[in-house]
This record gives structure tokens, C-alpha cells and sequence, in this order.
């Protein structure tokens, strides 16, 4: 008789069920047998690219998974894990070797992702080319208990701009909280920028808000946002920023900043470093999830990112401060000063949490 799934057991896993499970091929040892409790079954196929497939039944937050290798005590495990929310485009987000030096789940994780299918894909290992799973589960985000909730909201339903901290604008019209359009809630930011608007008389035009978040070496926050560009929203071949994450020290490019330039949306750090861009859509509500670790070291710091329901920016390490900097936020629109079209922006839910489940 196998072994029960109490051995399957393992730290930092919360196990999520899956509803259904399927595999590229097996040997008459099916995928099933990964779901069945018995450490004594197992699926089983021949070589590199073998992969495994649990679908969650709806889009979860994914951390990880806890997989007990068949023999897992004498061979060890090439693999990746990727995820997916349409079973159909998958993001690799780890990639790693089994210790081979046990037949108990060891869990492997990574950083909470929204996703309703996760993939195991065998690469090879020490001693043939056969995948062996005996279990396997997906892990939920593991719980951090005191360190979780919901830092701050600027989601404008107070129907002012109370929750920033404060605004730098020519006049109150070009930053008005509005019924409409809202993304969320009763209201939304619209900020309008006009050829000369220079509030703080330093370069280019601006019309934004402030708030003084504070981002210090070894903080790690998500934050959760949806922005609109107005129809008639000038395109111009130069900088148009309206989210940015902003030195403390005022002077030079923002460690982190979103911009337009063109027909194109960029992320760019450090003021050199593109690491994201789309296509620019005017008159459509666009949705932002932005994870960062703070740091001005390129090893610790790091940015995730997730557009509009989909991961489109896996783990990226890189600085995310200036050397003895904080960081603190503005939104709005602030743009090159050659540009003469009237700008609006809108910005509505700004929400910054400690985990994705937080800002979700």
C-alpha cells in the first residue's frame, strides 16, 4: 500500500486543489495519480519536455509548488514551472534541480503570481531522461501573518485629493477628482497638462500629485493602479511621464518612471534601463499591478509587473534606489515642454499593499 499524502507535507506551502490535471504524454502511469494521496503512484514519461499541467478552476494566487519526485532519493530533477491564466500563453517563472536526496515533496517557490494553470516541465535528470512525479501541489502565497494588509489607498473615493499628500499644479483644474469616467468606486483623478503649466518652475510641464510613500532600502510593496489616456491624447516623438517613483534627492531621472513616448507605454529605470513597453491605447482603462523589492543594489532589488490581468514582466533584478535615497510617488502627467497639445490622463484605484492578494 502507498504511502499517504501526509508525507507529502512541506513549509512554506499552502496547498491549492486542483480540479483538473493533464500531462504532454505518460506510460500507462497517468497524471491523475499525482492528485491520488499515494506517494506509490506516479506519472511517468520519457524524455526532456515532459510536462504537467494543474488547472486551478479559477485564477488564484500561485506562489510555488510542493512535488515529491518518484526515487527522488537517487536522482535529481532538472525542471521549470511556468503559469498561465488562459492555459494557452505561459510565463516561466522557475527554474531549478530537485536535491535527489529524498522521496518526501520539496517545495519550491516563487514570487505570488496571479494564474489559473501551473506547468511542471522535466528538463532531464542524473540518471535517465524519464519523468517521475509520485505528488504534486500548486502552493498558494504563504501566510505573513503581521506583515500583511492593505499600507495605503489614493483611490480618490473620499472625492478630494485628501489621501496624498500634496499636489504640484498651476491651478485646481488641472488636477479635478471626477464622477467620470471611474474605474472602480464613485471617482477618478483627471489631470490635465497645457503647454506652459510649470508649477515648481524646474523643466518640462507638469500637473501631478504627491505622495510621500517613503520606499527605503529592503522594502517590498505591490501597488495596484489603472490608468486612461483621453482620446485625443497627443502623440508626440518625447517623454510624457505619469507614474513615477521619484529620488529623494529631486535631482535627475526618477530610479523608476512610466512614460508615452510616441504611440508606445515604457517602464524605465535607473533613466537608462527600459526592461517594459505596449502599445499606447487611448480611451481605454488600463490596469497596472507593480511589485518592487527597494533596493540600489541590482542583486536584492527587483520589478514585477502584471498589465491588464496578465504578467507581462516576470521578476526582473535590477536597482530600484538611488544609493542612500528614498523613494516617494507622483501621478498626473508631466511631459516635455516643446509639446503644445492640451494632455488628460486619468488616474483612478491606487491601492499599495504588501501582497499581491492585498492590492487584488
Amino acid at each position: 500500500m502507498g504511502a499517504t499524502a501526509d508525507a507529502l507535507s512541506a513549509p512554506n506551502c499552502t496547498t491549492l486543489s486542483a480540479a483538473s490535471v493533464l500531462a504532454s504524454g505518460n506510460d500507462g502511469n497517468g497524471p491523475q495519480n499525482t492528485l491520488d494521496d499515494q506517494l506509490g503512484t506516479r506519472w511517468s514519461n520519457q524524455g526532456a519536455g515532459s510536462w504537467i499541467d494543474y488547472d486551478l478552476g479559477s485564477t488564484r494566487t500561485v506562489s510555488g509548488a510542493a512535488i515529491a519526485w518518484h526515487q527522488g532519493n537517487q536522482r535529481a530533477n532538472t525542471f521549470s514551472m511556468s503559469v498561465s491564466l488562459d492555459g494557452m500563453s505561459y510565463t516561466t517563472v522557475y527554474s531549478g534541480t530537485s536535491s535527489g536526496k529524498t522521496t518526501a515533496a520539496e517545495t519550491y517557490t516563487f514570487s505570488p503570481t496571479s494564474a489559473r494553470r501551473l506547468r511542471i516541465t522535466f528538463k532531464g535528470n542524473s540518471v535517465n531522461d524519464w519523468a517521475s512525479i509520485a505528488e504534486a501541489r500548486p502552493c498558494g502565497a504563504a501566510s505573513e501573518s503581521g506583515a500583511s494588509g492593505v499600507v495605503w489607498r489614493g483611490d480618490f473615493d473620499t472625492g478630494d485629493r485628501s489621501q496624498w499628500t500634496r499636489t504640484q499644479m498651476v491651478s485646481s483644474d488641472r488636477l479635478q477628482v471626477v464622477s467620470s469616467p471611474a474605474r472602480q468606486g464613485s471617482y477618478a483623478l483627471k489631470a490635465t497638462v497645457k503647454q506652459g503649466d510649470n508649477p515648481i518652475s524646474s523643466s518640462g510641464n507638469r500637473n501631478e500629485l504627491v505622495k510621500m510613500t517613503n520606499e527605503k532600502e529592503g522594502d517590498e510593496y505591490y501597488y495596484r493602479w489603472s490608468t486612461m489616456f483621453a482620446s485625443d491624447f497627443p502623440s508626440a516623438k518625447t517623454w510624457q511621464l505619469f507614474t513615477q517613483w521619484h529620488q529623494s534627492g529631486d535631482s535627475g531621472s526618477p530610479p523608476v518612471e512610466f512614460y508615452v513616448n510616441g504611440e508606445t507605454i515604457y517602464l524605465r529605470l535607473q533613466g537608462s534601463t527600459v526592461v517594459w513597453s505596449t502599445p499606447l491605447v487611448r480611451g481605454q482603462w488600463q490596469d497596472f499591478i507593480f511589485h518592487a523589492k527597494w533596493s540600489s543594489k541590482s542583486s536584492t532589488g527587483f520589478v514585477e509587473l502584471y498589465f491588464n490581468g496578465k504578467l507581462v514582466l516576470p521578476k526582473r533584478y535590477i536597482a530600484t534606489l538611488y544609493s542612500g535615497q528614498t523613494n516617494y510617488l507622483k501621478v498626473g502627467l508631466y511631459r516635455n515642454s516643446t509639446i503644445a497639445p492640451t494632455g488628460v490622463v486619468y488616474h483612478d484605484g491606487w491601492v499599495q499593499g504588501r501582497s499581491l492578494q492585498d492590492v487584488q
